[in-house]
């Protein structure tokens, strides 16, 4: 019989999401945080030790770039974040607010 393969395909990641010079490792937030702000903004509020792009923080945490960008939407109109355009990417960074709630271990 033709037709479609049904077998599953192998995983292919793709590198160009993320730039080796600025790579975004995932931080472990409070339980105080993530209980506040949720598992997914804790952990992206907690990551911003640099600043970083939507791409960076959807590869680096295994989110599609529409679900990070919703969550930091969420924590920018909280004042938690801030974000400013550098060429293509806009580049979130955290306010003073957005870090003392990160560094609350």
């Amino acid at each position: 019989m033709g037709g479609v393969d049904h077998r599953p395909r192998p995983v292919q990641l793709r590198d160009d999401a993320v730039t080796h010079t600025n790579v975004i490792a995932p931080q472990t937030p409070s339980t105080e945080t993530a209980q506040l702000l949720g598992p997914t903004r804790a952990a992206l509020l907690s990551a911003l030790t640099h600043p970083a792009s939507t791409a960076q923080l959807a590869a680096r945490h295994f989110l599609s770039p529409a679900t990070v960008s919703y969550h930091l939407g969420i924590l920018h109109r909280a004042g938690l974040v801030t974000r400013s355009r550098a060429g293509r990417a806009v580049l979130y960074r955290r306010t003073v607010e957005g870090s003392r709630l990160a560094k609350n271990r």
